[in-house]
């Protein structure tokens, strides 16, 4: 039986938590309290990018590592990952002297294979021990692997890695691509294993692969608090555990839990990561991660509208993420055109030429409450965004939010309801308006509940629109609303957000006159 290994990729596969931002002095002593785990590699970061940051785990260059690992144990081996679909160019890789880094761990996709073949073969010429990641490897043939693995076998590197990039692959499937792996691999070569966490399967994964015996070494991929984006990655601290209660090994857990406790949990608290339905949903269905992450940050998609949307995509784009293809699926779900035209005739016999009070659902409403009380008086007409209160007596209130729409159907209120025809349920609501003919502007805010009613009310001809609660988004999720019910994580930066809205609102007051009677992030005047 071979040795199992223990590698630490929380400085890099965690970075995608926060853009690899973890700060010169937490870098330092993360990689130092790994060192008194007693695991066997730490993944310093990925080699990539062309400048230096000592408070980022990207380095442009080998060199660039030593300030991060500083004084070197004798007993752990220092990687870093390159990435064959933006890798480095050879020459920033000198020369294998010991001072930096001790291996190369090569990450690419299929289509890119024999690419990393000649990229390989360079790094270990250069004197590197070479790590060899089959990305997405359930994405391979039975032919297409075994081809892969003799090719990179003429290579001898220290490990060949089978990649669970989407976290979707179970528990039978995983053992035919360790049998196979184990059949065709040198006898001296290591199996890794590199699990996500999507369909809560890394642990089971990594556990069977360690009993399953092999006589050649096993090296297992975890992060500390099971830190990566989604629903993270097999966690550091479980399974150093299980292999002290099983194999005798002598991993020391409470650096890992300090680890947790003093570095990664302001990180957690500010971007979540863990089990969710979305994740669940887009690994079922062979879909990147990043779909869900997307589509859950708009905080407006039903579980079932999450599996349509995604259940309609080409397995080429499942496996493919990019925006402008999380968006064309996005827009076509809901663009269920309607004939509103009736339905906005009877709006605007009721609203042209009036004063409209609008009321969104920002933290603003609370703290401002008299003095929008003092702003509606028998000449206005009041219009709550995505919820409804008693004590502003609304005459309308409008939704575009699926989720939204269900909570609002639980109060009863159906009968002052303005709704889109993106909501599956919209009949439900006693006005229905046609969603593609509110939407507009850049994608990443197109479908914001409060300009679209703008743009409503721009044509129903209403004379003013007062408008409070649109606060304007804010780093933590709980100052943007009057209650966690409303909370989003946001994948895009706040001030992007902000800017993308505030253009908007700049647009849409050229129709109908707008003043904020709360304070707003939002600047169009």
């Amino acid at each position: 039986m071979g040795k199992t290994f223990l590698l630490d990729c929380t400085l890099r596969d965690g970075g995608y938590i926060n853009d690899w931002r973890f700060g010169h002095d937490c870098i330092n002593a993360i990689v130092n309290k790994l060192a008194q785990t007693g695991i066997e590699i730490i993944e310093m970061g990925f080699i990539r990018g062309k400048k230096y940051d000592p408070d980022v785990t990207l380095f442009p260059n080998i060199d660039s590592v030593k300030a991060a690992i500083g004084k070197k144990e004798s007993s752990i081996m220092y990687v870093g990952m390159i990435d064959m679909n933006n890798p480095v160019p050879i020459d920033c890789l000198n020369y294998y002297d010991g001072s930096s880094l001790d291996g190369v761990r090569v990450i690419f996709k299929k289509e890119k294979l024999k690419d990393a073949y000649i990229y390989c073969r360079k790094i270990k010429e250069l004197g590197y021990k070479l790590f060899v990641n089959f990305v997405s490897t359930d994405a391979y043939s039975d032919k297409e692997f075994i081809e892969g693995i003799e090719l990179f076998n003429d290579l001898e590197p220290y490990c060949v890695a089978i990649v669970d990039t989407f976290g979707m692959i179970k528990r039978k499937h995983f053992k035919r691509l360790v049998s196979i792996a184990d059949n065709n691999l040198t006898e001296n070569v290591a199996l890794g294993f590199h699990a996500h966490n999507n369909l809560q399967q890394a642990f089971g994964n990594a556990e069977t692969l360690v009993e399953m015996n092999l006589k050649r070494n096993v090296i297992i991929d975890a992060c500390v608090f099971g830190m990566g984006r989604g629903a993270g990655n097999l966690n550091l601290e479980l399974f150093a555990e299980y292999m002290n209660d099983n194999y005798e090994t002598k991993y020391r857990i409470e650096p890992m839990l300090e680890i947790m406790d003093e570095y990664l949990s302001g990180f957690y608290h500010n971007k979540f990561w863990g089990y969710s339905l979305p994740l669940y949903i887009s690994a079922s269905l062979g879909c990147h991660p990043n779909y869900a992450i997307y589509y859950a940050d708009k905080n407006s998609l039903t579980e079932k509208a999450f599996y349509e949307i995604m259940q309609n995509m080409s397995d080429e784009d499942k496996r493919e993420f990019s925006t402008e293809k999380a968006e064309r699926y996005y827009r076509k779900y809901f663009e269920n055109r309607i004939d509103d035209r009736e339905t906005v005739n009877v709006l605007k016999h009721g609203l042209c030429g009036k004063k409209v009070v609008l009321i969104a659902p920002g933290q603003s409403i609370i703290r401002y409450e008299n003095e929008i009380l003092s702003n509606i008086d028998s000449s206005t007409e009041v219009i709550t965004v995505n919820y409804y209160d008693e004590k502003w007596k609304p005459k309308y209130i409008f939704t575009s939010n699926i989720r939204r729409f269900a909570k609002l159907l639980e109060q009863n209120v159906e009968n002052i309801m303005i709704a889109t025809s993106n909501i599956p349920d919209c009949y439900k609501a006693k006005y229905v308006v046609d969603f593609s003919s509110y939407i507009d502007g850049e994608k990443e805010v197109f479908a914001n509940s409060g300009l679209m009613l703008l743009r409503l009310l721009a044509k129903l001809e209403v004379s003013e629109v007062l408008v409070a609660g649109m606060d304007g988004y804010r780093t933590t999720n709980s100052e943007n609303y009057i209650n966690e019910n409303f909370e989003a994580s946001h994948v895009l930066k706040t001030d992007n957000r902000n800017a993308l809205i505030s253009q908007e609102l700049i647009q849409i007051s050229r129709q109908v006159k707008i003043k904020f009677i709360t304070p707003s992030k939002y600047l169009f005047e």
